[in-house]
Order: structure tokens, then sequence, then C-alpha cells
């Protein structure tokens, strides 16, 4: 480790509810962020990323068979299947090595294809981009779409003139989400970040005027964020303000969007709920009498006055809804499974059938009101990402696309199976575990565990192709399905935040050792992955349990939990707190996050090998987290084992951007993980 850099520490201390501490690294926060200019930060983080290769370079010809490996399963001419919206049918498509996709359409009555957006054109030059949305027009003559080109996902809206190929107008270069067209295509709804990268204004550009966009909503409460969409009708622009736990809706008419907005319902704390029209009548999604959300109607005329439609219920968790001319589309889980529940306009109700016992399905892009079928998504651990089309008319499954693994993909040479892990405190964990058949049971193999747990998003049991080069070096792949996700309802999520914060991490804890049990690994045989909030799993369990990993990749990690939410001023940090707890306020919230803080709890002892990446650009987790918590645990542990970090310094939250670029990394961890296992060689 004789080349590893070495940070420095420099007296830093802060006081909160009696409680003085250190923090040496406080430094590495450039004091102009969200500019990175800093002599000695930017000298440091280049340290970082020299060891990081240095590091990594024994193992370049691995990645280089690893990404090739990968490549080989991706079909590189690879295009979705059509989809109509109005007179026209809409797709993607990849060339040949292309890293991004181009955008087309053709009339539906028949005509030459015509190319609406050059991704590849656009991202010529620059080491990062990202096509945040894209919405054509009511008359099918222009396109508003947002890019990012550093990462700092601050999108920029254009507007294009579709015949003419050109850009016509830059709305801004503050803006995220979707841009939302009104009724007449003279003008588009979009939402503005701030200076700390909050969501927090809805504005209105007409196209061709210049100065200041009208402002159409603006949110006051700093922990609160907006967004604008449309019904699925299209007669209503949709304003929906919320922060993880309380959420607000106010409708504006699309043919009049400087119309008073129409509230739904004032904000009431711990109420969420979601609106969709049809014809007058909305349909609310709201979890004001359970966890698991129930479904009401009400009128736009009166549209506080709620009526019961579907009871909420403990088994039935209620996901989302989209209300179609001739059904009610309602996303729900069952048991942790994926349903989708159609409601026709008389009452009648069924349930999409799915062929195997476990799976992620979905509802995709289904832009119509009135469509005849309705488009879904199906993906299971071993059977690779599906198109369906759903006809509404004789309840007909149809198969329009299958992934396509150039290389060859047998899956009945894998066997998935679900294990439920018994928590310390009773309850039962799902793990999902996919694996090549033949995989021993006497402890023996390695096993991949990974894991997130947290916001309420579930980890679907879905199929990756990156995977195979794990799965055909003789792992396991197991996802722990803990709480702090909504995998079992609702309360699944609750029972994983705030002050149950720790039933997350040990839950992760508990699952690793319920496959020790089981036969699929030994203790220090389960590598182990996260990212984001997954990160700070990672963090926490590092620090826990050392003994059971064989390697940790924490990807963007969220490990300086106490200092960011102390921090105010830092994007999200107000908005984080319904989530983790405002330590500023609360001495208890400050103890307990204190308790796992990854940063905070780094002790002098062995670590496994750990791999850490990080986004100079990324809003969400910033850089200094993980370059802070490295420094720390260079100066700390005990041990010989690797501890390398990676700094993306012209990407953000998702790190390179590009199939083929973000392969890379993907190909970089899956080697880290093969020679911490002793498989480098495999």
């Amino acid at each position: 480790m004789s080349n590893a850099p070495i940070a420095p520490t420099r007296p830093h201390s802060f006081t909160h509810h009696g409680t003085t501490l250190e923090d040496g690294y406080a430094w590495l926060k450039d004091p102009g962020y969200p500019q990175v200019t800093d002599a000695d930060v930017l000298n440091h983080l280049k340290a970082e990323n020299a060891w990081f290769e240095e590091s990594m370079a024994p193992l370049k010809p691995l990645i280089d068979t690893l990404f090739e490996e990968m490549k080989g399963r991706l079909k590189e001419d690879d295009s979705s299947v059509p989809q109509k919206d109005g007179d026209f049918l809409y797709w993607w498509a990849f060339e040949k090595g292309g890293q991004y996709r181009k955008w087309w359409r053709r009339p539906v009555a028949g005509g030459a294809d015509q190319l609406l957006l050059d991704e590849p054109a656009l991202a010529e030059g620059k080491d990062y981009f990202r096509l945040g949305s894209l919405g054509v027009s009511p008359d099918g003559t222009r396109l508003a779409y947002m890019i990012d080109d550093d990462g700092s996902e601050r999108f920029k809206l254009r507007i294009r003139d579709i015949d003419a190929a050109a850009d016509i107008e830059t709305v801004t270069d503050a803006a995220i989400g979707q841009a939302v067209w009104t009724a007449d295509g003279r003008a588009v709804a979009w939402t503005e970040v701030n200076d700390n990268w909050r969501p927090f204004r809805i504005r209105l550009h007409r196209l061709g005027e210049t100065g200041d966009d009208t402002i159409l909503y603006e949110e006051a409460d700093a922990g609160f964020f907006v967004g604008v969409s449309r019904s699925q009708d299209r007669q209503w622009l949709i304003v929906h303000a919320a922060d993880h736990v309380t959420s607000e809706v106010r409708l504006i008419p699309s043919s009049d969007p400087t119309a008073a907005p129409l509230l739904v319902a004032p904000r009431q704390p711990g109420r969420e709920y979601e609106v969709d029209v049809r014809n007058g009548e909305l349909f609310i999604r709201s979890n004001d009498t359970h966890p698991n959300f129930r479904v009401v109607t009400a009128s736009v005329a009166a549209p506080g006055e709620w009526r019961e439609l579907i009871a909420a219920s403990d088994r039935h968790y209620i996901r989302g809804l989209t209300s179609f001319a001739q059904v009610l589309a309602i996303s729900e889980r069952i048991d942790g499974l994926d349903q989708i529940r159609l409601r026709d306009v008389a009452g009648g109700e069924h349930y999409i059938p799915f062929p195997e016992a476990s799976y992620a399905a979905s509802l995709a892009n289904n832009p119509e009101f009135d469509p005849a079928a309705l488009r879904l998504t199906y993906e299971s651990m071993v059977t690779p990402a599906t198109v369906y089309d759903y006809h509404l008319a004789d309840h007909r499954l149809e198969v329009r696309k299958v992934q396509t693994i150039p290389s060859g993909y047998d899956a009945d040479a894998y066997e998935t199976v679900r294990l439920m892990a018994p928590a310390r405190d009773g309850a039962l964990v799902p793990i999902s575990v996919v694996y090549k058949k033949g995989f021993p049971r006497d402890g023996s193999g390695p096993v991949h565990l990974y894991g997130y747990g947290a916001y309420g998003l579930s980890m679907p049991p879905g199929f990756s192709a990156a995977r195979l080069s794990l799965l055909d070096r003789g792992f396991a792949y197991a996802i722990a399905h803990i709480r702090g996700g909504d995998d079992l309802g609702y309360r699944w999520y609750l029972d994983g935040k705030l002050t149950k914060r720790w039933n997350t991490f040990n839950d992760f804890v508990d699952c690793a050792k319920h496959l020790i049990a089981e036969g699929f690994a030994r203790e220090g045989g389960i590598s182990t992955s996260g990212g984001s909030a997954g990160g700070e799993l990672m963090g926490v369990v590092a620090n826990s349990n050392p003994e059971l990993w064989s390697a940790v990749v924490a990807h963007v990690p969220f490990v300086d939990v106490l200092n960011t939410m102390l921090d105010d001023s830092l994007p999200l940090t107000p908005m984080e707190w319904p989530e983790w707890g405002n330590p500023i306020a609360d001495a208890a919230a400050f103890e307990l996050i204190r308790s796992y803080s990854p940063y905070d709890n780094v002790e002098a002892k062995p670590y496994p090998p750990l791999m850490v990446t990080a986004g100079l650009n990324d809003p969400r987790v910033t850089y200094w987290e993980p370059a802070k918590w490295v420094a720390k645990l260079r100066a700390t542990k005990t041990d010989a084992n690797a501890l390398i970090l990676k700094v993306n310094m012209g990407a953000g939250h998702g790190g390179k951007s590009g199939r083929w670029d973000s392969l890379v990394e993907v190909a970089e961890e899956f080697a880290f993980v093969l020679q911490q296992t002793g498989r480098a060689d495999g």
C-alpha cells in the first residue's frame, strides 16, 4: 500500500446536543461547492484515481475479457418495439458500435422513417451524456427534450423543429423531470431546480417568447420537491409536490395553463396520494387509511370528496394506477410478487396472468388514452427482458420482443430459488438467488449478495446479462429484499426507516448468515455490493460484520450520514429528514444516525477488501462522502487488504454514460470481486 494516497487531517470539530465530534477530513469538501476548484482537494482525488489505476492494472486482461463477454451478450443494433401514439409509431434504435440511441418515428398510415433525435451526435466529444426526457407536441411538429452533459442532473431543455431537424430554442439549463406540452402545442410546462438541486418551481414557456417564463407553481417548503406530468387523458397538467412521506396534487387545464391550479386535497403530514383523470373523474391512490394504499374516486368539481373504490389490504400493496379509457390499470404487489389488476368501466376486474412463480412485471410506455393493447415489461432471474402487448378485447398476452443474447443463452442451464431468511427480530426476509445448475450447497461456492433497503424502493428479481459472467464462473448471485424497500408492502418500508433503520442493516447481515446456514457459502465467502443508500448499507455491514465478506463494492455510497443530515445547506438534506431523521432538531435522531453512520464508526480493526466509487458532479451523494470515508479507513484499519477509490471526474451519481463505458465499470467491479475471491483465473 506504499503508493496509496494518505490524506492529511486538519483540525475541525462541531458540537450538537452536547456532543463534540472531530472531523479531520472535513477539508475534502470544497468550500466553493458545487464548483470544485480547490487544488488540495483535486490533487487528492487525482491521487486516489492514480492509485485505483495502479491497483487495477494487473487485472486489465480480466477486465477486457469480462467486457467482451458482456458486450457479446448485448445486441449492438438493438431497438425497441414501435409504440403507437396518434398518427405515428415511435421507437429507438442503436447502430452497431453505438453508445447512444437514435429516436425514430414513421406514420401509421405508411411512409418513410423520420429521425427525431440523434443522441450520438449530441454526445459527440462529451465525457458524459444523458437524455433526460423527450416529448412530441400535439400536432407532431416539434420535440421538447432534455439533456445532461456533465452528470450534475441539471438538464438543458431544448425545442426542436422535427421536419427541419434543428433546434429552435434552448429554454433553460436548470430543468429536471419532463417537459409537458399544453393542449395547443404552443407552450411547455417544465420543472426548475435551484442552486441546491431542489426541484422547486413549475414554469410555463411559450414558444418564441423571451424573458422569464411564467411561474405556474412555486413550492415554499424547503423540504418539498415538485414535478409536473400530464393525465392519461391529456386534459390536465398534474403538479405534484412531496417530501418522502407527504404529498399534494394540483391540476391545471392543459387547454388553459395559466388558470388557477385546482388543489385536489391539502397536504396532511404522513398522507401520500397521486392522481389520474378520466373524463372529469379523479382516480386517487392514497395511504390515508392504510400503509398499503387504497383507491378512491372524486370529481373535478369536488376533488376533496373521496369515495372508496378499492379498499386497502394487508396483502395487496397498491403501488400505482393509470386511468385508460377502457380500464383502470392498477400496479400491485401481492405477497411480494408483482401483479397488474385491470378494472373495467363496469366494475369487472381481472389480473394479467404471468408464466413464472417469481418475476418482475410492470406497465411500460403506454402514451395513448384508449389503446387496444397495453404494453408491459416482464423478466425473471432466468428469463431475459420480455415485452408483451396485452390485448384488452380478448385478454391475450402477445410476446413482442425477448431480449436477444447474441453470444448465446440457455435458460435451462440456470436455476433460481426464493429463500426466507429469519431475521433476529422474527421477521422473514426474502432472498432471490440464481446460480448455474450444479452449484454446490456445501459452503464451498462463492456468493455475491446485493442489497439496497431505502426510500421504499424494491429490488425486483430481474434478469442481468452482465451477471452471467459471475454465474458462469461458479457464483451464486443473491438479492436480499430487506426492510427499507417496499418488496413486501409499504409497511416493509416503514419498518426500515427513521427509528427502525437498524432493521435494514440487521436484515442484510441475517440474510448473509442464512445463505451460510443453507450451504450457499461459508463465513468470509460472500462478496457484496450496493450503491447510494445501498452504499451506506455496505459501509454499515463492513463496520459491523467485516468477517462475513470476501469483498465489498460500494458505489457512490452515502456514508457521511451524520454530517450530511446536519448540513441543511447541502442539496437534498431538508428533503431527506423524513427518511433518516433530523439530527439538528432531534437529539435522539442525532444519536441514532451517529450509531450507524459508516464514516463515524470506522475502527482500528481488519476490514474486507473495498472498492469504492464517486462522482465529482454527483448532486445526490456528494463526492467528499466516499473520499472522506476512504481516507479515514486507510488511516485507521489494521489490515493490508485492498482499498481503492475511483472518482469519475466528469460524471455524477450514475457513473459513466454510454452503454459501453458503463459496461467497463461493471467489468472493473466484477474483476475486483473475482480477484478478492481467488477466482481471477477462473
